[in-house]
């Protein structure tokens, strides 16, 4: 428990204010050593939104992680507010079912997803990334955010979902807006317009796929979403769109998000840089780290089915238990120096989770993209660097940079 009168107990670790530059790593070390499990009684900009437990510890996520029957993803949501999707549409993702129903269905994906399936498709996210890359021939400066990740993530998740090319930036604006949505930038009108206006046209949107693939099946990932049977049933609508809305968001996001703050890591690091670029082998323990330091969702929450005790404090039936991956990822009780960018570090972390039922599907697709990534992007520009201040998305869900303005160097010949 926090000391009697200590500022960590009026803490709202959520608020605006903490996130306006990433995650709060200090406010985190101090909750990690003096309140490794806190309550946040309120949300300022949320004032209908219940408060909930902060889970900082590694140890602690881990556990919360893997006891579903304690802490429910299907009771109130997954998100430590729940504004923008209703409970009935986040139920309708298996990220927000528990099992039985969550592993019927997240079944349906995971054979597309084992290693041996997603490395046969490295030669094709190769060609996506050097053919972005193209686009910044004859350009001394860009924005490697929007102007590298964005266009390859949005291809390589559209490649697997079926969605057309010239449908990319239309998703791409829409994930943003939605996951985004307390970012003034990336959705200028305010939350409620996001609720009004931004999932309307997602459902719309995914509705036009749905009807082609009802019409003419292929193989891609939104077919086996649209003619799939869980216990017997096909799913219902809304369920597609969600399920749907579920793997492009997280094919949008987590790449992104983990590409760019490894890369400005890189550049603020000279020493890590030329280590890198003396042996590109070890681009993937350069992915691991950028994973560990830079989870790109910053949290998922849990909600208890009962009255339960986590490192000595009493959590009641109902409460919201938020388990923070930017926390747990740099504990120092697992890792030395954890806010150094160390290539030799080898060590585990909870980017894609901390186990349990929800670990996260995708984890051999975003290991791919971010190895080609890194080595098309370092081979092409190794003197990248810095230029200007980087941006964060303003909020306390997706941990990513909105900016990141970049001088690109001489190219070096392949």
């Amino acid at each position: 428990m926090a000391s009697v009168g200590s500022d960590l107990e009026h803490v709202l670790v959520g608020e605006r204010e903490h996130w306006l530059d990433g995650p709060p790593h200090e406010l985190f070390k101090r909750m990690r050593q003096e309140c490794p499990v806190h309550f946040t009684d309120h949300l300022t900009e949320f004032p209908e939104e219940a408060g909930y437990w902060s889970v900082t510890l590694a140890d602690d996520v881990h556990a919360v992680s893997r006891d579903f029957r304690t802490y429910s993803s299907e009771l109130g949501g997954v998100t430590a507010v729940s504004a923008v999707f209703p409970l009935e549409l986040t139920r309708a993702m298996f990220i927000g079912m528990d099992p039985p129903k969550h592993d019927r269905l997240k079944a349906l994906f995971q054979a597309g997803f084992t290693p041996k399936r997603i490395a046969a498709h490295e030669d094709a996210i190769r060609e996506i990334v050097r053919g972005v890359l193209d686009r910044l021939d004859g350009r001394e400066e860009c924005d490697l955010v929007n102007e590298v990740a964005q266009p390859v993530v949005s291809r390589v998740i559209g490649s697997f979902m079926g969605i057309p090319e010239e449908d990319d930036a239309m998703w791409a604006r829409l994930m943003n807006t939605a996951l985004g949505a307390g970012d003034v930038d990336l959705n200028p009108e305010g939350i409620e317009s996001a609720i009004e206006k931004t999932v309307p046209e997602i459902f719309a949107a995914c509705g036009k796929l749905v009807a082609e693939r009802r019409e003419r099946p292929t193989d891609d990932l939104t077919s086996v979403l649209v003619h799939a049977e869980v216990e017997g049933e096909k799913l219902e609508e809304h369920e597609i769109v969600m399920g749907f809305f579920l793997l492009v968001a997280a094919g949008n996001d987590s790449t992104k998000a983990t590409f760019c703050s490894g890369m400005r890591a890189l550049m603020e690091d000279d020493e890590q840089r030329e280590l890198l670029l003396a042996d590109p082998a070890l681009v993937p323990d350069a992915v691991e780290e950028s994973l560990r330091m830079f989870p790109a969702f910053a949290h998922f929450r849990r909600t208890a089915t009962c009255d339960t005790e986590l490192h000595g404090q009493q959590i009641k039936a109902g409460e919201k238990v938020v388990m923070w991956y930017v926390s747990s990822n740099r504990d120092e009780s697992r890792y030395e120096d954890p806010d150094r960018f160390d290539l030799r570090r080898k060590a585990e972390h909870q980017a894609f989770g901390a186990g349990g039922r929800h670990f996260c599907l995708g984890t051999a697709l975003a290991r791919l993209e971010l190895k080609v990534m890194f080595e098309e992007t370092l081979a092409r520009y190794p003197r990248i660097s810095l230029t200007g201040t980087p941006a964060y998305v303003e909020s306390p869900f997706i941990n990513q940079l909105k900016t990141l303005n970049v001088r690109l160097g001489q190219r070096a010949d392949r």
